[in-house]
């Protein structure tokens, strides 16, 4: 055991660690600048935020000494156990009479508030490396990648009942990890095309053409489903039939500009009837040559097209039955087809003003004036990066961005030279997520993205994602140390 102990020492990334003690000390100035008002009793006092953040920072440090000190073995062992601790909790939490803001996703202990769903992001890492590390599994079997999917998304449903879009999306990380381990690119290509169709038909859904009977946002996506199509044909049936990706191109491309032309100029119709009959068209021809030669890659093509007609002409329900009336206008927001600068666009503006007013240098440490007479709402928490740009400028934004990239750019090094599948597929599990975060929340900051609330990491208010963070990074360090021992 003390050699044990004097290993992992000795082979802990410390590095690892210097950025992490750096991000969570910038973090906590940051709660004091969000959350002081003169007059308050001092930073250090139990009773205010940031007394309460420094009392979170050291239970935190105390849980990464904890958990350097466990066996390694103990997280590959206990992966299910813990997956399936948390699911638990996760479905309990639904039916919790205990709802703050909105969302029933805390477990209320005392005066004490947890949210299982910062916890549940390691204990599904574990679970798909171990899953991943067995020795008969291969990405391109269609059993693994559908256990592989469940593992993702059960813990993302049960936390979308939770109403916790937010932290549900950020499950979506883990799909960076399967592109790493071998899944096919088609699968990132159909989630970019989801977006790209989902964001056209909603944001151009109601403008017309000039032959006044077709949408613009459903002819365009239309279009778009037509060319990717002989795209995908020329890209991966390009040696069985060299000549059916061309033919499509013409056929579905050439037909849908005569269409418009004929609309537009000699008489009006729907060219999006022609542009669905063409969609039909290249559907049986692809399932004919499918039966023929037995391809899948015909398959894959036929399932692109249909299910890119389904999501798309689905996207309207989604929108106004599915989505909360929050998360709509926030989007329509974003989106500039709603201008709402005292209502949902009302915070962004507001983060927008904040780090603009702090220039090049910033106004000093306690100094932020938007920040001071909370024109923010939920500055230390979700929007505490516009903090961070009102008192230390755009360089001591920089300077944060460059931490969170130096600490992602280490974690992939390690990831790299883990000598098992466990400790590579958990590694990048966590340099995803930590990704993710921070892309999204300072897109949000700045407007780039939709204000769907998750933290950023180190740096937010809290210590529920204050622990989770630190409990997803200190585990892999954990196993990394493990790899020399």
């Amino acid at each position: 055991m003390g050699y044990m102990r004097g290993s992992v020492w000795k082979n802990v990334d410390w590095w690892t660690i210097g950025l992490y003690l750096i991000l969570v000390i910038c973090g906590w100035f940051s709660v004091c600048g969000a959350s002081y008002d003169y007059g308050e009793p001092n930073f250090l006092d139990i009773t205010t935020r940031a007394g309460k953040q420094l009392m979170w920072i050291g239970c935190s440090l105390g849980i990464g000494f904890v958990i350097l000190m466990l066996e390694d073995r103990v997280y590959d062992t206990y992966a299910y156990l813990l997956y399936g601790i948390m699911i638990l909790l996760l479905f309990g939490t639904i039916f919790n009479p205990h709802e703050i803001k909105g969302s029933r996703s805390w477990i209320v202990l005392g005066p004490v508030s947890l949210q299982p769903a910062e916890f549940a992001k390691f204990a599904t890492a574990l679970a798909l490396g171990k899953y991943i590390n067995e020795y008969t599994f291969q990405m391109q079997c269609t059993r693994n990648l559908v256990t592989v999917l469940g593992i993702i998304l059960l813990p993302m449903a049960l936390i979308i009942l939770q109403k916790e879009t937010g932290s549900a999306l950020v499950y979506l990380s883990f799909f960076l990890m399967l592109y790493r381990e071998g899944m096919t690119g088609t699968v990132l290509f159909s989630g970019i095309c989801a977006v790209v169709f989902f964001i056209v038909g909603l944001k151009f859904g109601t403008e017309i053409m000039p032959d006044e009977m077709t949408s613009w946002g459903e002819f365009s996506v239309l279009t778009l489903v037509i060319l990717l199509s002989a795209f995908l044909v020329g890209r991966y049936c390009q040696r069985q039939s060299p000549k059916l990706a061309t033919y499509i191109f013409g056929i579905g491309g050439g037909g849908t500009l005569l269409g418009a032309l004929f609309s537009n100029y000699v008489i009006p119709f729907n060219v999006c009837h022609l542009q669905l009959a063409l969609c039909g068209g290249i559907v049986l021809t692809l399932a004919f040559f499918y039966l023929r030669e037995r391809l899948r890659a015909y398959f894959y093509v036929i399932l692109f097209v249909v299910g890119s007609g389904i999501f798309f002409f689905s996207t309207d329900y989604v929108f106004n039955q599915v989505l909360e009336p929050h998360q709509k206008i926030r989007i329509e927001v974003l989106l500039g087809m709603k201008d709402d600068p005292a209502g949902a666009g009302y915070n962004v503006n507001q983060s927008k003003i904040a780090i603009g007013s702090g220039g090049l240098f910033g106004k000093g440490f306690l100094n932020g004036t938007q920040t001071k007479l909370k024109y923010v709402p939920e500055q230390d928490t979700d929007f505490i990066f516009c903090t961070i740009g009102e008192e230390q400028g755009f360089v001591g934004s920089a300077f944060v961005i460059f931490l969170f990239m130096a600490l992602i750019l280490r974690l992939i090094v390690l990831s790299e030279r883990q000598e098992s599948r466990f400790g590579r597929v958990y590694g990048y599990c966590v340099l995803s997520i930590f990704f993710f975060h921070l892309f999204i929340n300072i897109g949000m900051v700045l407007g780039l993205t939709p204000v769907i609330g998750i933290p950023l990491p180190f740096f937010s208010y809290g210590g529920s994602s204050l622990w989770g963070f630190t409990i997803l990074l200190f585990v892999f360090l954990r196993i990394d140390a493990a790899r020399e021992k």
